[in-house]
């Protein structure tokens, strides 16, 4: 896979980024950069170069809508790279024309069909717009949409310096420091089993939070009350026999306070992990020489963070590991602790971090290999 510092000639080249601005706004203004900022040393290099950019990202709101990328321009600017917003691809071809070196950002991906079906002439209509194309969202990889494995089939295509980034600092956990501590959050079992099972031979302890870990006691025959569980049947019979596993021992119960895992009752919430299950992961963060972790142990969204924020605490006090991280309420929890800068590295994807652990690739790094 070639990155773009394998391209040999830049001047005036104009280089279609496939960058991953998806990020929060309220009332009209970034509130996290993260993703953002990940994106500046490839756009960077390329103005470095001389090459005319146009960057080209998918936006999506909480509520499953899909906003104006305009305030993703305006931060842009904010962190010194001076940017022109266009609101309508079809314009601009004239735009880049008439302004060469310059640096501009596209309109939400997803206000055309043609993003997500993947449509071949949507993908031909933005590989139009551009002499290069870069892939530098590695958060959006695993997705088979034009942007994404559509563009790069109909033109000379590199990874950006995140993505390469990305691939670098993941492929590490293949081959590990020991002691290894692999620990994994958030829901959806069903979508999570390769990765469990690939990492029960990885890894030396495996930590499971969150939703996941609620599927785990209702496999012991625990009493889990309201709280959410995988919806279709699952087998967890390895799981639960593998000495490396372990979970929670105590529980937040949503407006109850903590609960051993037997005190469970039938209307019970399970909101978060418990003082005594972060002991225990303390114990194995203590001693770990590699963490992985991905996905939050609480109810996030809702303000039940504790867990979470705890565990990037410890993680960030130990001071020899290889420490990386991914997954968008994690991430929430390093960034609002400050503790970014104690992490080996700090990973965009969430969902494509998975997919990447789980098989050593993905769909948008495989189509930059052609």
């Amino acid at each position: 896979m070639k990155t773009i510092k394998d391209i040999p000639y830049l001047e005036g080249v104009k280089v279609l980024v496939r960058a991953d601005f998806n990020v929060p706004i309220t009332n009209g203004s970034v509130v996290d950069d993260f993703r953002i900022r990940a994106a500046l040393p490839t756009i960077s290099y390329l103005k470095e170069k001389g090459a005319t950019i146009l960057l080209i990202s998918h936006l999506e709101a909480a509520d499953g809508g899909n906003p104006s990328l305009e305030p993703v321009a305006k931060r842009l600017i904010d962190l010194g790279v001076e940017t022109s917003f266009v609101s309508d691809y079809k314009k601009a071809s004239s735009m880049v024309e008439a302004a060469p070196g310059s640096c501009f950002l596209l309109e939400n991906l997803r206000f055309f069909d043609g993003e997500k079906n993947n449509d071949p002439k949507f993908a031909q209509e933005l590989a139009s717009l551009a002499d290069i194309y870069v892939n530098d969202a590695f958060s959006v990889s695993h997705r088979e949409h034009a942007s994404v494995v559509g563009v790069p089939k109909l033109m000379p295509s590199y990874a950006g310096l995140q993505l390469e980034q990305e691939i670098v600092h993941l492929s590490k956990a293949f081959d590990p420091s020991h002691p290894f501590l692999f620990i994994l959050g958030g829901a959806k079992f069903d979508t999570k089993m390769p990765l469990v099972e690939k990492f029960s031979v990885l890894a030396d302890s495996i930590f499971i939070g969150g939703a996941l870990a609620n599927d785990l006691l209702k496999a012991r025959g625990k009493e889990v009350g309201t709280s959410k569980v995988s919806s279709s049947p699952i087998d967890l019979t390895k799981i639960l026999a593998n000495p490396k596993i372990f979970s929670c021992v105590d529980v937040a119960i949503a407006n109850e306070g903590t609960k051993d895992i037997d005190s469970i009752e039938v209307d019970d919430l399970i909101a978060d992990i418990g003082a005594k299950s972060v002991a225990l992961l303390k114990e194995k963060i203590a001693e770990a020489k590699f963490i992985l972790w991905n996905g939050p142990f609480g109810i996030y969204e809702k303000g039940f963070t504790w867990g979470t924020e705890e565990c990037a605490r410890l993680i960030a006090e130990n001071p020899v590991a290889m420490k990386i991280v991914g997954g968008g309420d994690t991430l929430a929890a390093i960034a609002k602790l400050g503790v970014e800068d104690k992490y080996s590295f700090v990973s965009t994807g969430g969902g494509a971090m998975l997919d990447f652990l789980a098989k050593g690739t993905l769909p948008g790094i495989e189509v930059l290999k052609g």
